[in-house]
């Protein structure tokens, strides 16, 4: 008879079980931004949220308190994927124009890549939906990092100096316009002159009028 030490019984349940919970929320997540877009918020419950999902609503109801809880956190978490997509290969320099170039192209990439997010953006982004310390959580938390590319560019003299917050509003609005375009266009989403005229909009609709100090 073998000496050999038995191995352990599998602990798969209690390992796992973490893992598991992260998969169903992130599915969760995942099939109410498909049923939000498609569908609209209330006309979209939980239970078939649920179901679509392959989780039992009691399931639903343990990650997400409410239905507004779960499109919050929805909201959230992509705002959140959408700025660290910005600032993979963002790189600071001296030149602001070329940084918020490169963010303002880099933004239209993400759009076109996600345009199921892209869409719920412009469905729920300036919508009552969202509550607005969740939005002000967004834009100043968030993508705070745009806040600052403005305030740099006050204090040289590049940007208008209007107050902060009707600026980041003009600039989100200035995004969501040009985003709708490409989707509503989507073949001249990889086109030059479309991207490049979407840039100059926004930076002239940013721009310190000339003659300003």
């Amino acid at each position: 008879m073998s000496n050999k030490p038995l191995a352990p019984p599998a602990q798969q349940t209690i390992s796992d079980k973490p893992q598991a919970m992260t998969d169903k929320r992130q599915a969760i997540l995942d099939t109410a931004l498909t049923l939000f877009v498609s569908q609209g918020f209330h006309s979209t419950s939980t239970a078939s949220i649920a179901k679509q999902a392959g989780v039992a609503t009691g399931t639903l109801f343990h990650h997400f308190a409410t239905k507004d809880a779960l499109m919050e956190c929805l909201f959230l978490s992509i705002k959140q994927e959408f700025a660290d997509a910005l600032l993979l290969n963002h790189q600071q320099g001296d030149d602001l124009k070329q940084s918020a170039r490169q963010l303002w192209q880099s933004a239209i990439d993400w759009s076109l890549a996600n345009p199921i997010k892209q869409l719920f953006f412009q469905q729920y982004s300036m919508s009552p939906m969202i509550a607005p310390p969740i939005r002000e959580q967004a834009m100043h938390s968030i993508l705070g990092f745009i806040a600052k590319l403005i305030e740099q560019g006050q204090s040289a003299g590049l940007i208008a100096a209007y107050p902060l917050p009707l600026m980041l509003e003009n600039c989100h609005g200035q995004y969501l316009a040009a985003t709708r375009f490409f989707i509503d266009h989507p073949q001249l989403g990889q086109d030059k002159a479309h991207r490049d005229a979407s840039f100059a909009l926004f930076w002239q609709a940013m721009a310190a009028p000339r003659g300003a100090s």
